[in-house]
């Protein structure tokens, strides 16, 4: 009998996805020597932005492992049928295929899986990486707090655990749900450190006036609202409930269909089931379904005119321009995408491209949010040195890197 949770591989199939990292940790490294890069902040954040790039990668590549049916490519984990590669478990995946040819195992499947886990694992490299790497380098002038690093590395761990929930139990909706969710909470992440590090090249004045802003702390309610409506998403993805309505406006010829809110929300139940014992239901498919449907319709009104407000936004000087113009406008776009590929799932009958851009568009809104809500105001209390302001040590951009002679701080 196959064991779901067989860690013979577990350290072999870890090795793999450390050289995975390595390949785009290399190409980088290369290219930001040949540039001058100098300083530990500034290797830090190249190094962050590229887990952070691998990291939505990831999320997509997810979508992609849901949306072909491979979840279950390889029945077990970390491994494949206890093997660290599809290649070594070619006769019990043909055996498995042989058995159940319309199954949810075949060598493609199996490929697509283990990509995912390879990845997954390689983005697990980089963040254990970042993470020995910030703490022994944490009195370094600009250095960003261990702690950011030490929070994601918890992520990832998480991460993987929901990873092995979700063959173990076999699919459910509400453990893939959830890890979808974990995906874009380390998207979120990454960003914030990200930001943080790309804020000392930022005047104090610009920073100051952002942190206390309303309109700030309103993004943090339309961040919320984007988290209820990806998890509606991934709800309705997870329960495969995008084809209960094959029309829009309306639904199933009418503007309000049948529909059982209580079955399709129920949370602790298996995939394909009512949590009775029975099969879900049309009408509880189409509830989950237009949840999501009437929710993103507020929530595209709130993008809209939350970008708007961001494009109007100053600090109270005369100049006219702030960073903040160009977030407001990538918003726009971001919504229209959203927009778009949604409607296309649902005329089009979720076609492969539509969902994996609607996937990714989620991931890019939550980067951008995070990347606006962002904010360390550096109160000069707090920041100073023997040497002088903190600030003036700050001040240089991040692509420049910093000097070693410089008063020794974090950025938190």
């Amino acid at each position: 009998m196959l064991s779901l949770i067989n860690l013979d591989p577990a350290l072999e199939v870890a090795l793999m996805g450390a050289l995975i990292a390595l390949v785009p940790v290399s190409v980088v490294a290369w290219r930001a020597r040949r540039q001058g890069l100098r300083g530990w902040p500034a290797w830090q954040r190249v190094l962050t932005v590229l887990t952070l790039f691998l990291t939505i990668d990831l999320v997509v590549f997810g979508a992609f492992t849901r949306l072909t049916d491979s979840g279950l490519g390889c029945p077990d984990w970390p491994g494949c049928y206890g093997e660290t590669n599809p290649f070594a478990a070619h006769a019990q995946i043909s055996d498995a295929h042989a058995a159940l040819p319309s199954g949810p195992v075949s060598h493609s499947k199996a490929w697509i899986e283990m990509g995912h886990r390879y990845l997954a694992t390689g983005v697990g490299a980089l963040i254990t990486g970042l993470m020995v790497a910030a703490w022994a380098l944490r009195r370094r002038a600009g250095a960003l707090s261990p702690w950011w690093a030490t929070a994601t590395m918890v992520w990832v761990c998480a991460q993987g655990a929901f990873g092995a929930l979700t063959v173990t139990l076999k699919l459910q909706p509400i453990i893939v749900t959830g890890h979808l969710m974990g995906a874009m909470l380390g998207v979120g992440l990454l960003t914030a450190q990200v930001r943080v590090l790309d804020m000392a090249g930022m005047p104090v004045r610009l920073r100051q006036a952002w942190s206390a802003s309303p309109l700030r702390r309103a993004g943090w309610l339309v961040l919320a609202l984007l988290a209820v409506q990806i998890a509606l998403g991934a709800w309705v993805s997870t329960n495969y409930a995008v084809l209960a309505c094959t029309e829009v406006p309306m639904c199933q010829g009418q503007w309000w269909p049948e529909m059982d809110f209580q079955t399709g929300f129920h949370l602790l139940r298996p995939l394909g089931g009512d949590g009775q014992g029975a099969f879900i239901t049309l009408s509880a498919l189409t509830a989950i379904h237009v949840a999501h449907r009437l929710m993103a319709v507020l929530v595209l009104l709130v993008l809209l005119v939350y970008g708007g407000a961001l494009r109007r936004w100053r600090d109270g000087t005369a100049d006219a321009s702030t960073p903040w113009r160009r977030d407001g406008q990538i918003l726009w776009w971001l919504a229209g995408l959203q927009l778009v590929t949604g409607l296309s799932n649902v005329v089009l009958g979720w076609p492969l491209v539509a969902a994996l851009v609607h996937t990714l568009g989620a991931a890019l809104m939550v980067w951008r949010l995070v990347h606006v809500l962002t904010c360390t105001a550096l109160p000069v209390a707090s920041r100073s040195t023997v040497h002088g302001d903190v600030y003036n040590a700050l001040s240089d951009p991040p692509h420049q890197g910093l000097h070693a002679g410089e008063p020794q701080a974090s950025a938190s």
